[in-house]
């Protein structure tokens, strides 16, 4: 596509194992814009609590939400942003640090999840904490500004699906 979309903020969202990486790398460069990944923002001692399979409470996952918040806050000029972004509370933080803000919600079942996770040893995620995406996972779609994508579909046609959506829904000033 090599589309160049000044101003677009595109968060891609979902739980664990759904994809949000490869599409988010597609996209970014698709729309010619930088690529955050939130992971990178987690801080150490997040870190260790996924690895020893704990699921990260409200409280763990706030100072990431406001550092996720800046970065977008400081990428004005347009970026994608994963970000699991499981509760509607924090899809509204970062809503509120970047007017404009869309998200692209990569659904899949927990069965698939798992399925994904599990087939991806070396990263910080286990396959254990999936059960608990599902359980905080407040569905987005009702949402202003929220494209709900089928995960398990392949990756050039998730992207061009967003890079239509995001080509839609330009305004030009």
């Amino acid at each position: 596509m090599n589309h160049r979309s000044e101003n677009t903020l595109l968060v891609v969202m979902g739980v664990a194992g759904c994809g949000k990486s490869s599409l988010g790398q597609w996209c970014a460069q698709a729309l010619g814009v930088p690529l955050l990944e939130g992971d990178d923002f987690h801080s150490a001692g997040n870190i260790l609590k996924m690895r020893s399979g704990s699921p990260l409470s409200d409280e763990d996952r706030a100072e990431w939400l406001d550092t996720l918040a800046a970065q977008l806050q400081s990428h004005g000029g347009g970026v994608v942003l994963t970000c699991s972004a499981l509760r509607r509370r924090y899809r509204d933080r970062l809503r509120a640090a970047a007017p404009g803000l869309r998200f692209v919600f990569l659904d899949l079942t927990q069965e698939q999840a798992r399925a994904r996770v599990a087939a991806r040893p070396a990263h910080v995620f286990p396959v254990s904490l999936v059960a608990s995406q599902f359980e905080t996972l407040e569905d987005p779609r009702e949402e202003p500004g929220v494209l709900r994508l089928d995960a398990t579909r392949e990756l050039a046609a998730l992207g061009e699906e967003v890079a239509r959506w995001v080509r839609g829904s330009e305004v030009v000033q």
